[in-house]
């Protein structure tokens, strides 16, 4: 990116020579504020950006905010206002939602007979806040005010509207936060007593019953990879049968070749990412220079480093971090006893300027042109595509054994099973990271589910019930594997919890759910859901089908037909020889062949999840809201690049 910025700035600078420079140019590079040069490379990035000039000066580091503050103040004519110690007029604020304040960075300062002086940080956006206050307000006159000092402002006078707003923003029909309430242990307890009473009676016949409910739910998630697995390889064959039909290029073509349309016709968009942070006193410095590796452009890139107000900790290692211009840190208020990711991330979308809004973990390592990429994909897609998803590695496998396996689980899903999932149209459950949404399809669709610990599934469910579409992103972000025992259960006990809530809510009403997927999409999910749980769930009944490939007979055979149980024993070996097939597969494709050694231990790594599944089941009766936080910073590698790219 920064090369190519070099040679629009060599191809432009006779063009900008002949320009006649505003008096806000003027006065910076007189009173030393920007380097000519400087000047001349925000010249040209305005051509291609399509951004003020002064935001692009500032997010480059070019000049200081306020220096330009000074200077637009002189070019508009306009008063520069202090609004230290200045208190707003709630009644003047009242006649516009915070979201409309916040977005257009505007504070009514006061009111002046008929006249309103509302305070703005950004006199480009003037004539759009006029025609918007017409209707509520008389004469607007406009003064300059830091865009700190006005967020500060409106941040501290509806801060408890946002917070409230944050937890219950996605409509009741769609949300779990009534899965708390006082008679929701009722249905459970019926169950659980009825279940006991049936062993207690017979216990042979619902055993039985156990076991056929365990291979139904391990055969509708054989099904999905297996239909995922053969995409892939029809994908890859396409691939290669289109690779030897193209000539190659006897020189490299540049990247607006590529994508067939010309640099100067393509707009890059804005876009914001929000970090969640809690309790990362370990990971602070190193997210920050991961992030700053990041090629897209710095004018049209805002990082939100998101945290909970009480949070000290993390508090204290962003204040120990020098912050560039773009990034931006906001605290949420505590509201109702909840701190959860997705809350804290309805909260700072308020705060987000982009079109397209993404998500990073604090452990997150993206590939430097992974926005440029998003961009791209955006741009070439259609009115359906809503989500793009990128796929999720680690960057310390080689740590221990369960590192190990991590690594070759996430490759297999997220290089291998997923991508055909997502080719085939089916319900593409969200990872909770490297997800970039269109801003305007996810304020339709309410924000995150404030009380969902697994909020990115429910996110790729409500999406296809809209009838939007998710594609998989050819990018990598790199993580932190969990590589302790207790750990890592932690981690899948939520996981696995989210996924029980997201299925009994989208479930309410299935024949709508029906209705509104089609049956090849709620076929899906039944296999997602159902299979993702039931397997670990009933893990204990489909062990004893092993007992038949040591030579005994299994407990249910008496009440089975003949040659059932080695049907089933053969259900349970060809799951297993999938599985491996699909790992070898996912460590050739990740570029790590080593790994592949190790598949056949897999085996041994996923009974750990029958632990997480009944603490899930645990904590989905009495803590259906508890978020389990996984703990970073326990590796002792650290990413480098370049990594193993896709």
């Amino acid at each position: 990116m920064a090369e190519h910025n070099l040679r629009l700035i060599d191809a432009a600078r006779p063009l900008i020579r002949r320009e006649r420079q505003t008096s806000f140019e003027r006065r910076l590079v007189e009173h030393h504020a920007v380097s000519k040069d400087h000047l001349m490379r925000a010249l040209v990035l305005r051509q291609h950006q399509r951004v003020p000039i002064d935001h692009i000066l500032v997010s480059e580091g070019w000049a200081s905010q306020e220096q330009v503050l000074d200077a637009l103040s002189s070019e508009h004519g306009m008063q520069r206002v202090d609004l230290g110690g200045h208190r707003p007029q709630a009644r003047l604020l009242a006649r516009k939602p915070a979201r409309f304040w916040l977005r257009r960075c505007a504070l009514p300062y006061m009111q002046l007979g008929q006249t309103l002086v509302v305070a703005i940080a950004h006199p480009a956006g003037l004539a759009e806040l006029q025609r918007d206050l017409a209707e509520s307000f008389g004469d607007i006159r406009p003064v300059i005010a830091s865009e700190a000092q006005i967020t500060e402002l409106l941040t501290a006078h509806f801060r408890d509207d946002l917070a409230r707003h944050a937890s219950a923003c996605v409509p009741l029909t769609y949300s779990c936060r009534t899965l708390g309430q006082p008679n929701w242990l009722g249905l459970p307890l019926i169950i659980g007593l009825a279940t006991l009473a049936l062993v207690t009676i017979m216990p042979r016949v619902v055993f039985t019953l156990l076991c056929g409910l365990a291979l139904l739910t391990l055969l509708l998630f054989v099904l999905l990879k297996c239909a995922g697995f053969l995409s892939h390889l029809q994908d890859r064959r396409r691939q290669r049968l289109h690779q030897r039909a193209r000539p190659q290029p006897k020189t490299p073509l540049r990247s607006d070749q590529v994508l067939g349309v010309p640099t100067t016709q393509r707009r890059l968009p804005r876009i914001s990412v929000l970090v969640p942070l809690y309790k990362e006193a370990e990971i602070g410095r190193a997210l920050l220079r991961r992030l700053c590796k990041l090629t897209y452009p710095r004018s049209l890139l805002e990082v939100l480093l998101v945290l909970e107000e009480d949070d000290e900790v993390t508090r204290n290692a962003i204040r120990c971090a020098d912050l560039p211009e773009w990034f931006r840190v906001i605290e949420v208020p505590a509201h109702g006893g909840l701190t959860t990711k997705p809350r804290a991330m309805n909260y700072a979308l308020n705060y987000c300027r982009g079109e397209i809004i993404g998500v990073w973990d604090a452990e997150d390592a993206p590939e430097p042109d992974q926005l440029e990429q998003v961009a791209s994909a955006f741009a070439l897609g259609d009115n359906d595509l809503a989500c793009l998803q990128g796929a999720l590695d680690y960057y310390n496998p080689g740590q221990n054994w369960i590192s190990r396996c991590f690594t070759l689980e996430y490759a297999s899903w997220f290089r291998i099973v997923l991508p055909g999932i997502a080719r085939l149209g089916l319900v593409v459950p969200l990872g909770g990271t490297t997800l970039f949404i269109r801003r305007d399809v996810l304020e339709q669709l309410g924000g995150w589910d404030a009380h969902n610990v697994t909020e990115d599934a429910d996110l790729g469910v409500r999406l296809c019930r809209l009838g939007y579409r998710t594609e998989m992103l050819p990018t990598t972000t790199y993580e932190e594997a969990n590589c302790r025992p207790w750990a890592w259960v932690k981690q899948r006990s939520r996981w696995l919890k989210g996924f029980m809530v997201t299925y009994l809510v989208h479930m309410r009403r299935p024949v709508v759910l029906a209705r509104q997927l089609g049956w090849r999409q709620f076929l899906g999910l039944q296999a997602f859901f159902l299979g993702t749980v039931g397997q670990f769930l009933l893990a204990p009944c489909l062990w004893t089908f092993w007992l038949i490939t040591l030579g005994f007979d299994h407990p249910s055979t008496p009440l089975l037909p003949a040659g059932a149980p080695y049907l089933a024993a053969a259900v349970l070996v060809f799951f297993e020889l999938l599985g491996i097939t699909i790992g070898i597969t996912a460590a050739f494709a990740s570029g790590r062949r080593w790994l592949a050694l190790w598949t056949p231990s897999m085996i041994l790594y996923f009974p750990m999840g029958v632990i997480a599944v009944y603490k899930a089941l645990y904590e989905l009766i009495f803590k259906p809201f508890f978020w389990d936080k996984t703990a970073h910073g326990q590796s002792q590698k650290q990413p480098k690049t370049p990594l193993p790219r896709t």
